[in-house]
């Protein structure tokens, strides 16, 4: 069997530059982690604390095996405490049919692309300590943009443009 995590790639790269500054002395949750990309940087620029889940199995092992304190969630299933910094790089193509479950597992949102972001924002709250912050990439592939964000204030932090989609990092708080 061919086990499938997320490697980081440009969405990562650019969510990571914006994470370098944003996480020094706050306690960091890193949802959907793949490799552990994101919270390796929280831990090398000053997170006082960094936790990661991961749907995968194999994903939280990876983690696991570099130092990250990890473990196995569905987005905020089988979490606990709140967080001063939550950053989430999500899967968001929407399903194609071509494509085998375990690599859909890592790059689809949902039918459209969306329906992961719709559940994350449906819960990420409960999760955020007072004044917390999300740090997230949002593609121009699913098609929402920020229409999640109601309720949150939001900047727009950068944005890179690619030969097929457009990627955005947002900053949210309340």
């Amino acid at each position: 069997m061919i086990i499938m995590i997320y490697e980081p790639g440009e969405d990562s790269f650019l969510i990571g530059n914006f994470l370098k500054d944003l996480c020094k002395n706050k306690s960091v949750l890193d949802v959907g982690a793949g490799s552990g990309y994101l919270a390796e940087i929280a831990m090398k620029n000053g997170a006082r604390k960094v936790d990661a889940i991961d749907i995968n199995e194999e994903s939280v092992d990876v983690c696991k095996k570099k130092g990250i304190h990890a473990w196995q969630s569905d987005l905020f299933s089988n979490v606990e405490d709140s967080y001063d910094l939550i950053v989430f790089n999500p899967p968001y193509l929407p399903k194609d049919l071509d494509e085998d479950e375990e690599s859909a597992l890592i790059t689809t949102g949902g039918e459209r692309g969306s329906e992961i972001l719709e559940r994350f924002f449906l819960d990420v709250r409960n999760y955020l300590n007072e004044k917390g912050k999300i740090l997230i990439v949002i593609s121009s592939l699913t098609g929402v943009d920020n229409l999640l964000f109601d309720g949150f204030d939001f900047k727009l932090l950068g944005k890179k443009k690619l030969f097929f989609e457009t990627l955005k990092v947002y900053l949210l708080g309340s």
